[in-house]
């Protein structure tokens, strides 16, 4: 048998993604090897959540270092000591510093909650909401220096409802964020996705827009 394809995990907060990952590996549906859960704050509940899986952790405080420079390639090295085929952020908060991102080119990926190159950054069911938009949703892309403007694999979107609130529309996508990064891990795991020089491949082919999930 073939050896797993391995993964790490980036967090800043709750881990709700993280936990998605979790659920579906220990359900057999995504065939991974979660190796480490490394997060920028020691308080992060979603370290919580991966110690109660058995998966070890990782907390580095950004203000011990001189410069963000500094602070990822520490971060990235410890990373990258695990092993993994794939670095997932899954709500770090972090902008990376470029020669990090550099280093693991078409092997990381981030989720981002709007439909990229739409609301890159915070807030963005508040900016989706105020712009007057029908549709939000979450993109999983390939993480670039450029910030949530790596090449985008799929999206998933939802109606903005009458009367909703960032609240509630970050709380009704959660579960279909969730769905979008468990797809796209266990194909990437599968080698049918990956990054060539014009962009995403799906079994070597180029994509010419983003794979689609619906909100059910």
């Amino acid at each position: 048998m073939s050896a797993p394809f391995r993964i790490a995990v980036l967090i800043s907060g709750r881990g709700s993604n993280l936990q998605a990952l979790i659920d579906a590996q220990q359900a057999g549906a995504l065939p991974v090897e979660i190796l480490l859960v490394a997060s920028n704050k020691a308080t992060a509940e979603g370290l919580r959540k991966a110690e109660a899986a058995g998966i070890p952790t990782l907390a580095l405080d950004p203000a011990v270092y001189p410069d963000r420079a500094s602070y990822d390639h520490a971060l990235f090295s410890r990373v990258a000591a695990s092993g993994p085929d794939l670095i997932v952020l899954a709500g770090f908060m972090r902008i990376i510093d470029p020669a990090a991102v550099a280093g693991w080119h078409g092997r990381m990926i981030n989720i981002h909650p709007s439909l990229l190159p739409k609301y890159p950054g915070l807030k963005t069911h508040q900016r989706a909401i105020a712009a007057g938009d029908t549709v939000h949703g979450a993109s999983v892309h390939f993480v670039t220096a450029e910030l949530d403007g790596g090449p985008v694999i799929a999206q998933v979107e939802l109606p903005i409802l009458p009367g909703d609130t960032p609240d509630a529309l970050a709380e009704r996508l959660l579960r279909h964020e969730h769905r979008l990064l468990c797809h796209c891990v266990a194909q990437i795991a599968a080698g049918r996705i990956t990054l060539g020089d014009s962009g995403v491949l799906v079994e070597g082919q180029p994509l010419g827009e983003p794979l689609r999930l619906f909100a059910d």
